[in-house]
């Protein structure tokens, strides 16, 4: 089975949904940065709120569109979004409070 890979689904379910966020985080930095430019455009335009889901999209869309190799298997997992939502506000001082939040599920 050359080229294949090979996923232990066990191990990945076995982290909780802010574990695996974390890992994400620190190997995306880009995503975070990505996500942080388009929120403050959409202040600067009058927004007093924005859905983070809005922004995951886009940079959703504009990395598949820059994607050429489709075997990456980089995707984003939108159960990160409010995760997200919470870190920019938190380590941003002009976005505290830009996103609406609900509680968040720690599974």
């Amino acid at each position: 089975m050359t080229g294949q890979l090979l996923i232990d689904y066990d191990a990945v379910r076995a982290k909780t949904i802010q574990q695996r966020f974390e890992a994400f985080h620190e190997a995306n930095p880009a995503v975070y940065a990505e996500l942080v430019k388009l929120a403050r455009r959409a202040k600067r335009t009058g927004q007093q709120k924005v859905g983070i889901e809005l922004l995951f999209a886009v940079v959703r869309w504009r990395r598949m569109m820059a994607t050429r190799d489709e075997s990456s298997g980089f995707k984003l997992n939108d159960h990160y979004t409010s995760r997200y939502a919470r870190l920019i506000m938190a380590q941003e001082r002009d976005l505290d409070g830009f996103f609406s939040t609900r509680e968040i599920r720690t599974s």
